[in-house]
């Protein structure tokens, strides 16, 4: 996968929106202001939220992805070259862990999204 297609993935989520609060090279995609998603200006592959630290240590371990440079530990970062579905599936469940994280008035003023169908 390249980067222009995260981009267009990303894009393509109810309420992304794309900024470089890092500076150029550095493509984030927040949803209601807090990042779900992120492309470092150097660092190969795409940055995703996980559930908890045990699932990103599970795909660290098992090779999938390494450890998010300056973020949390729940989160990973995925090579392009870890596939189309695979890219697809981390982003989707990264937006939608996101989402579900905002309050509800944030949530209910977003576009509808079906978090089961992208689960």
């Amino acid at each position: 996968m390249t980067r222009d297609q995260v981009k267009t993935i990303c894009n393509a989520l109810p309420g992304a929106e794309w900024s470089e609060p890092f500076g150029p090279g550095h493509d984030v995609w927040k949803i209601g202001g807090k990042i779900f998603a992120a492309i470092g200006a150097k660092t190969p592959g795409i940055s995703v939220k996980t559930p908890d630290i045990e699932t990103a240590a599970m795909l660290i371990e098992a090779g999938v992805g390494v450890k998010a440079p300056y973020f949390h530990r729940s989160w990973v970062n995925l090579p392009f070259e870890a596939g189309e579905d695979e890219l697809t599936h981390r982003i989707h469940r990264s937006y939608t862990l996101v989402r579900g994280s905002l309050t509800k008035k944030a949530q209910a003023a977003l576009p509808a999204f079906d978090t089961q169908a992208n689960d």
